[in-house]
């Protein structure tokens, strides 16, 4: 059986009524039922704003005007932390707080001791998360039983080449020591996605390609205006057409490919039915480069590092990379190009839109 991604231009001017329209033609309403809470799960990738790296104002505000129009009542918006991004800091520079004040929504942080934490046994055999996660692994409980509504933007991705509505569920389902996984972070996206579809009665994806990331993603990008947005019920199909869009063969990609032959979504792009617009010959030809980071990290992860990486990220000295990820990123790369670049997109039409959302 085929897939459906709903695939539509938008422009800023019409942006709210654009992503109703495509939540409609991706027929939101049969992946998510009305009767139970919807987890807004909203992708912060980096505290400060830069175009194309986190969950847009206008992508936010859209899903919940639509849903809240379709019906859904109960929205609670969430995102967990990493040990060197600050979500708190990053939803109110992405301004996703005032898009909750305007809805009066109540955003749940993840790390807060008031979020209770569980041990899940997942029905299916997992690929790695129980060899990772040797004591069990843990979920937060609010989770469980209720609706999962994904939005990502349309990027690349140092360890991944791209990212979207699959790597999104990791900035949810697991706890602070998800940089454990990064070294089977293939795998490791297809374990979540099968806990998700164990523990989420639907699962619905918007993906943000309106600014698209291109090189060293998900944060140090050279952000580029595409104009779209995807929408779909299913994960690996909205991730493959991503893929697809922006240049990439998605069955080359080991996390969408494993996805498919798992039978947990469609990532063939000859089985997948695109509504909307024609994509056929979109190819953003974009590439995945690394960074100083990036070429370190995989040297611990598969490199000459590799027998080193229990002792450098797994114990006591670990807080040395945390401290040399935020020197690269937040006090050099950000400061002496990020501004810049993020100057540059605020005079964009996009720019003005998300300026208006202060």
């Amino acid at each position: 059986m085929k897939s459906t991604v709903v695939a539509i231009k938008t422009q800023p001017k019409t942006a709210l009524n654009d992503i109703e329209r495509a939540l409609k033609m991706a027929g939101v309403q049969n992946h998510l039922r009305k009767s139970i809470p919807t987890i807004m799960k909203v992708n912060i990738t980096w505290h400060f704003y830069f175009p194309a790296c986190s969950t847009t104002p206008w992508q936010f505000d859209g899903a919940v005007s639509s849903l809240k129009k379709f019906g859904y009542q109960d929205l609670i918006p969430a995102q967990n932390r990493t040990v060197v991004i600050n979500p708190r800091r990053g939803a109110e520079n992405n301004h996703l707080e005032s898009v909750m004040r305007k809805h009066k929504l109540q955003f749940v942080y993840l790390y807060e001791p008031d979020v209770e934490w569980i041990y899940y046994k997942p029905k299916a055999k997992m690929l790695v998360l129980d060899k990772v996660y040797r004591d069990g692994i843990q979920i937060p409980k609010m989770f469980v039983g209720k609706n999962a509504f994904h939005l990502p933007t349309m990027k690349t991705h140092v360890f991944t080449t791209i990212t979207g509505a699959m790597k999104n569920a990791f900035g949810g389902l697991l706890n602070d020591n998800r940089h454990w996984t990064h070294s089977v972070i293939h795998e490791t996206l297809v374990d979540l996605l099968q806990i998700q579809k164990e523990i989420h009665p639907g699962i619905f994806c918007l993906t943000d390609g309106t600014i698209a990331g291109n090189g060293a993603g998900p944060r140090l990008m050279q952000p580029q205006v595409k104009n779209y947005m995807l929408a779909s019920g299913d994960s690996v199909a909205i991730d493959a057409v991503a893929a697809k869009m922006m240049g990439f063969d998605p069955m080359k990609l080991k996390f969408l490919n494993l996805a498919h032959e798992k039978g947990l979504g469609i990532a063939k792009p000859s089985e997948i039915r695109v509504l909307g617009e024609d994509i056929s010959d979109v190819n953003f030809r974009f590439q995945m480069k690394d960074t100083f980071a990036s070429r370190g990290q995989k040297a611990i992860y598969w490199g000459k590092l590799k027998p080193f990486e229990h002792l450098l990220l797994r114990t006591p000295i670990v807080p040395w990379s945390f401290v040399a990820s935020r020197v690269y990123h937040d006090f050099y790369w950000y400061n002496v190009h990020g501004k810049k670049i993020a100057q540059k997109y605020l005079q964009t039409e996009w720019g003005k839109l998300f300026e208006s959302y202060k």
